[in-house]
């Protein structure tokens, strides 16, 4: 009998043994290809030769040292790779464990800052409604799924949530792109004012959502309007990309893609790519030197920040993601990907939208194609289709209440960067054939 406490109370796993490149492999021998990293964590596979070496080199040399105390080489180096290729003003960098971490510190940073800057008045956060922020306290009500929010509400701060931009299920059939994204975005500006100028401290999105919406990315124009407000009244932009960054959408920020850069920015998942736990949040010289120039002290912490054995693999991640030219393959390979699943699904009956950027693609899965209408939850597709693909030997990542926390069913694709074309054709091969099984006529 075993003691570990499951996801799941009755799921009954097979056992992990080993990995092989985009491969997964049970107890039995079986193989699963990672079609979804994990949760967007595996870009670089799971027996990446240089990482590992990493961590043994590391763990030989220093294991911990609490940053209370010191700093080290590999925390110092992986905090200059990261600011060499950041967008905009951002300078510094605070290692944290994973997304859930850091996007808990982001919102702390954001208060503190205004505390530092003589406006702290400022204590509301905007978010939007079907983003997912992480499942500790602060980052669970920052986050707009009904779902896992439901239980743990009377224990959540109060957030504000406006729309997501999400054409797909959103923009009316007589409104232009542009128009649409200027709607969506116009709804931030009037919660600011209906909550008071001075009293919003920051707005927290994701570049492209992703486990909750299903690798939705903005219509353009969008974050550029969303730049603006913020910076109009002094309202903090703090961008989650913890799922779709480090690569995941072809390049190493995603907001890069949206011409903005924010004033906070969390990662993690592909920075360890699943090595170690770790992730960062990076800010702003200005939001840095307010509270250097204050009281000095960042008033929150955890035990293993800056973790050199975490700090070394990721900073090993990077370098081989660099060497190996792998953000511009991430651009090359998921153009042809998004080529594949146009071709294999984009007419498939109940398939209502297919969205994504680089390696990271949402496929909406619908009753009624021609009128977008949802499956009803009762079907429990999402669940159905994850046993069935892995069944076929793939992991995918379906979810549930896709339009609003409870109605709607997508599955998210996000491969490790050293997927080969031959590879596609299986992704492709092993979902339609879980597809023809859980959405068949027999099987719905």
């Amino acid at each position: 009998m075993s003691h570990v406490f499951p996801r799941h109370c009755h799921s009954d796993l097979p056992r992990a043994a080993s990995g092989d490149g985009c491969y997964l492999i049970d107890q039995t021998g079986k193989r699963y290809f990672d079609g979804s990293g994990g949760a967007a964590v595996s870009c670089l596979g799971h027996s990446n030769a240089r990482v590992t070496q990493a961590i043994k080199d590391q763990a030989d040399q220093l294991a911990f040292a609490h940053t209370g105390f010191f700093t080290t080489d590999p925390a110092e180096e992986l905090a200059d790779m990261l600011i060499a290729e950041a967008p905009g003003d951002l300078d510094r960098v605070y290692f944290v464990s994973g997304g859930s971490e850091a996007v808990e510190a982001a919102i702390k940073l954001a208060r503190q800052y205004h505390i530092e800057n003589g406006q702290p008045k400022r204590r509301h956060l905007i978010a939007r409604r079907q983003s997912y922020h992480g499942n500790t306290l602060g980052a669970l009500a920052a986050g707009g799924n009904a779902w896992r929010r439901a239980q743990f509400s009377p224990l959540l701060i109060d957030v504000s949530h406006i729309s997501p931009c999400y054409e797909y299920a959103e923009r009316h059939d007589d409104e232009t792109l542009a128009a649409y994204g200027a709607r969506a975005a116009q709804e931030l500006e009037d919660e600011i004012l209906r909550l008071g100028p001075d009293q919003v401290m920051a707005f927290l999105a994701e570049p492209v959502v992703g486990a909750t919406l299903g690798a939705v990315p903005a219509v353009e124009g969008y974050f550029a309007r969303i730049r603006e407000i913020c910076d109009r009244y002094g309202v903090l932009l703090i961008l989650d990309e913890v799922m779709c960054g480090m690569g995941r959408t072809g390049h190493m920020f995603a907001c890069d893609a949206d011409g903005i850069a924010p004033d906070i920015l969390c990662i993690a998942k592909g920075l360890g790519a699943g090595y170690q736990p770790i992730g960062a949040m990076l800010c702003t010289r200005g939001i840095y030197d307010a509270v250097a120039s204050g009281t000095g002290f960042f008033q929150h912490g955890h035990t293993y920040l800056g973790h050199p054995i975490a700090t070394a693999a990721a900073r090993a991640v990077l370098q081989e993601m660099k060497d190996n030219a792998l953000i511009p393959r991430v651009r090359q390979i998921g153009a042809t990907f998004e080529a594949a699943l146009q071709s294999h699904f984009g007419q498939h009956a109940h398939v209502g939208d297919i969205r994504g950027r680089g390696l990271f693609w949402g496929i909406e899965l619908v009753a009624e194609r021609e009128t977008r209408i949802p499956f009803d939850p009762a079907h429990r597709v999402a669940n159905r289709l994850k046993k069935a693909a892995f069944n076929e030997g793939l992991i995918c990542y379906p979810m549930p209440g896709t339009r609003d926390g409870k109605v709607g069913d997508h599955l998210l694709l996000a491969p490790p960067f050293i997927m080969t074309e031959p590879q596609i054709d299986e992704v492709t091969s092993k979902l339609g054939r879980a597809l023809d099984c859980v959405l068949s006529p027999k099987s719905a």
